[in-house]
């Protein structure tokens, strides 16, 4: 794949504004960190279902280093079913809210595809939306996003949760991605979303066989010259192929591998359950790459701290 210069390239040296501080991309990769409030995602769905255990995991990842939080109460890995947005906002609404009450201030993004779900969680205290439909599973979302006028993913799938990975097939992967990235940011401009507060994530797993989901992180540099890269490789089954780790959790090496790729080949995020492996491989990479590591923002606050003791 070859890069090019599009109308929709997000500038990293630029900040993303959050209603909870700014995002920069032009010293280290970000780390987001994955709290999932189901019974049912493919790694830690039932870990934290309980209001208290999920904040006090909030908390945690803060204290490792995360740089913004990902909270979601649907799953959508390969043959989920949908959650409505009723009990989606049960699951996540009071954690949000609970989170800011406890002086969590790092930004804190809602996992959803539905609208009704990221207004609720926006109003309890998230800042961005990260909807793995590219905001096309509910027609109200754009609206939604660009009437808070807040950031957000936007991520690529092939199919949807039930069906992603039964037959997954493209020519060429990274410049179909791509081009999905350009033509949906198109389409949402014309819907009145401001794309200049816009990550891209490839979405692996999403819809990809094993060797998909390796073209796109070789692509990985030339992707990050023009867009914000968020990359999600936690735990992925993918890792599993290559590693023969049938647990996910044990894929934690494996993760690690591919984190300290996508910040080396200037992913702007990397989306991870196990923050404080990557912010160790992130700060590391940011060193060899002559960037500021951003130690000591958030994760040095006493009053945090304080809440694991």
């Amino acid at each position: 794949m070859t890069a090019t210069t599009g109308t929709h390239a997000y500038r990293k040296s630029s900040p993303m504004i959050t209603r909870h501080g700014e995002l920069q991309f032009d010293g280290r990769c970000l780390v987001m960190g994955i709290l999932n409030v189901t019974p049912d995602s493919f790694s830690d769905g039932g870990r934290v279902l309980r209001r208290a255990d999920a904040v006090r995991q909030g908390i945690r990842m803060v204290a490792e280093g995360a740089d913004v939080i990902d909270i979601g109460g649907e799953s959508t890995r390969p043959g989920a079913v949908d959650v409505s947005a009723g009990e989606q906002i049960e699951r996540v609404a009071g954690v949000i809210a609970d989170l800011r009450a406890a002086g969590v201030g790092v930004p804190i993004s809602i996992d959803t595809r539905l609208a009704a779900v990221a207004e609720s969680a926006l109003d309890a205290g998230a800042d961005i939306v990260n909807d793995v439909s590219a905001m096309r599973h509910d027609r109200d979302m754009p609206a939604a996003v660009a009437r808070h006028r807040v950031p957000f993913v936007l991520m690529h799938m092939q199919g949807a949760p039930a069906d992603m990975q039964r037959r997954p097939h493209y020519d060429d992967v990274a410049a179909e991605v791509c081009e999905f990235f350009d033509r949906r940011a198109s389409e949402l401009e014309s819907l009145g979303v401001d794309t200049t507060a816009m990550l891209v994530d490839p979405g692996l797993g999403f819809g990809k066989t094993t060797a998909h989901n390796v073209a796109l992180l070789r692509a990985l540099p030339a992707m990050a010259a023009r867009w914000a890269v968020l990359v999600g490789p936690s735990r992925k089954g993918f890792l599993g192929e290559l590693t023969g780790e049938t647990d996910p959790p044990a894929r934690g090496d494996a993760t690690t591998a591919v984190v300290a790729h996508c910040a080396l080949a200037g992913a702007a995020m990397v989306r991870v359950h196990e923050v404080a492996a990557a912010r160790r491989v992130v700060d590391v990479a940011a060193a060899i790459r002559g960037g500021d590591s951003g130690r000591g923002h958030e994760p040095d606050r006493p009053e945090i701290k304080e809440q694991l003791a």
